[in-house]
């Protein structure tokens, strides 16, 4: 409902790269443009002429690497759509600078997943009736037009589950009470700044992500060195309660990766990496 005829995208993980592979899979659409870096790394954000959307992640769940949303020069006056799931509510953001931005609400949101939520742009929903009126055919599922004409009705397609959206009022509220977006991206800055920190100063671990600037404030992702097996610190961590601090399953690094959401107090961050120093120390003596 947004590309017209061909996109072009940033993929650096697992999920920016899904957003490819299903434009390429569209019968509808020309084969898109792929700009593609290493995990680890990311493209800088370009436009292409050849494409009517520039598409990315805010930040890329699996590695840990953030891209900033900024409208990027060239191109055709391309819109920008930015999957932001587990970067919104704790990476800073000019929403002017995108065309949708759009995630579901299971990560700095508190709340659970299966809820699509978007902000859109004059120029997307302009987009979006173009493309309804074309006789491409979309399923009613997945049809923006649909989606746009309830929201303007403070209606649903879907009935969504009430728990999930008593969940996120109560986190908006949080949030907007302490002073909002600013408030989060100073609360995840200080949990990252004390993450990548530590992994800086110890003698075995250090920031997977080489450049600072695109080091997330919300998923921090830190290598091990060899003589140190993340999985088994990972194991011991969890059979003492300290849970969910295992990597991305796919990357198959000798890593952890660890949540900075606006939730997260930085303090538990702090105390986490003293329980990891702790386990090292304990295990190497052993």
């Amino acid at each position: 409902s947004l590309v017209r005829e061909r996109s072009l995208h940033l993929t650096y993980g697992e999920f920016s790269r899904k957003f490819a592979d299903v434009t390429r899979g569209a019968p509808f659409l020309g084969d898109p443009i792929v700009l593609q870096a290493d995990p680890g790394d990311a493209p800088q954000p370009i436009a292409d002429r050849a494409a009517d959307a520039v598409a990315w992640a805010h930040n890329e769940t699996s590695t840990g690497v953030m891209v900033p949303v900024i409208r990027p020069a060239g191109g055709d006056d391309p819109l920008v759509l930015i999957d932001a799931t587990s970067g919104a509510g704790g990476l800073p953001l000019d929403a002017a600078q995108a065309d949708a931005y759009y995630f579901a609400p299971q990560k700095c949101f508190g709340s659970d997943g299966g809820l699509w939520l978007a902000l859109l742009s004059p120029a997307a929903i302009e987009r979006i009736a173009q493309i309804d009126a074309t006789e491409r055919w979309i399923p009613e599922f997945l049809r923006l037009q649909t989606a746009l004409d309830n929201s303007r009705l403070d209606q649903t397609l879907n009935t969504p589950a009430l728990t999930t959206l008593v969940l996120l009022a109560d986190q908006l509220d949080w949030m907007l009470d302490n002073g909002g977006l600013d408030w989060c991206v100073a609360r995840t800055t200080e949990s990252s700044d004390a993450l990548y920190g530590w992994a800086q100063e110890s003698s075995y671990a250090t920031p997977f992500v080489a450049d600072p600037a695109k080091r997330s404030l919300v998923v921090g992702t830190i290598d091990f060195a060899g003589t140190v097996d993340a999985a088994s610190v990972a194991a011991t961590l969890r059979a003492n309660a300290i849970v969910d601090v295992e990597p991305y399953r796919k990357l198959g690094r000798n890593q952890l990766r660890v949540a900075m959401f606006p939730t997260i107090e930085p303090g538990d961050v702090r105390a986490l990496t003293a329980c990891i120093d702790w386990v090292v120390e304990r295990t190497e003596a052993a």
